[in-house]
């Protein structure tokens, strides 16, 4: 017996020794672990006529976003193009964080399961055949770039009407060519430029769902259009930028810029 108590003795020691000398690597670890990403889902709806976009508005504030809260959702942005009022083709931009592309994708599903969301939103699921709440409606799904792993409220204390809100969409030629645009933008660190020089970026993120594929999007925000044109030619005036720019292995890696500049609804929390 007595030797028995002195080997468990001697293993508790070994095993405290052990602990002691491991915590130090764990806490490590774990402050180091990478920030888990968000996933996004961009929302456009194409209107057709005042009338459409009324009943959407009532739609995405009533219904939507109130559901989307209960849902865990904390803040939901709605953009309009600059100019919607006078468009042919009417859209409404609808910008939803979450924690997982499934989450986004079953995102219809869910609300459906919403007793209040089904009676809040009845013009827009019950609408007749000849009066729909809108033309034509797609989906983006994207994931945050390793940059910037989570979205940001932008800090601007101007009006929401006088703000401009610069969603872009760079497509490559091929698949290879893109990863190479997403590295400049991470290991790059195009968005440490971004940030340096304050361009309030509400995201930055890879389409893994969408029409324009291979492509990455991302958004940033400005005081107003004056404002936007001051801090994108302090960017093309950069040193960091131009010696990125310069770096020969970054070259013919965009094909085409889509630029989209939008104004959030007075409802909009982003």
């Amino acid at each position: 017996m007595k030797t028995t108590r002195i080997s468990l003795n001697r293993y508790h020691r070994f095993v405290l020794g052990l602990a002691l000398f491991l915590l130090p690597c764990l806490l490590q670890a774990a402050h180091y672990a990478p920030p888990k990403k968000e996933f996004y889902s961009i929302l456009i709806y194409h209107l057709k006529d005042a009338e459409q976009e009324t009943r959407m508005d009532s739609y995405l504030k009533d219904a939507l976003i109130p559901a989307l809260h209960k849902a865990g959702t904390a803040h939901v942005g709605v953009f309009k193009p600059v100019g919607n009022d006078t468009a042919a083709d009417r859209r409404v931009y609808v910008f939803i964080p979450g924690n997982s592309a499934e989450q986004l994708l079953q995102l219809p599903r869910t609300l459906l399961q919403n007793t209040t969301y089904v009676n809040a939103a009845k013009d827009f699921i019950d609408a007749a055949w000849d009066k729909p709440t809108y033309t034509r409606q797609e989906t983006i799904i994207l994931e945050a770039f390793p940059g910037m792993t989570k979205m940001a409220l932008p800090d601007l204390k101007g009006p929401k009407s006088e703000r401009i809100y610069e969603l872009r969409s760079y497509e490559s030629p091929t698949d290879k060519l893109y990863r190479n645009k997403v590295d400049m933008f991470n290991k790059g660190d195009e968005v440490g430029i971004f940030k340096r020089l304050g361009f309030n970026a509400v995201f930055y993120a890879d389409v893994l769902s969408g029409s324009h594929m291979p492509n990455l999007m991302y958004m940033t925000t400005f005081e107003n259009k004056a404002s936007r044109d001051e801090h994108w030619k302090a960017f093309s005036a950069d040193a960091q930028w131009k010696a990125l720019l310069a770096k020969p292995e970054y070259n013919h890696n965009v094909s085409k810029t889509q630029i989209m500049f939008l104004q959030p609804a007075e409802y909009s929390e982003i």
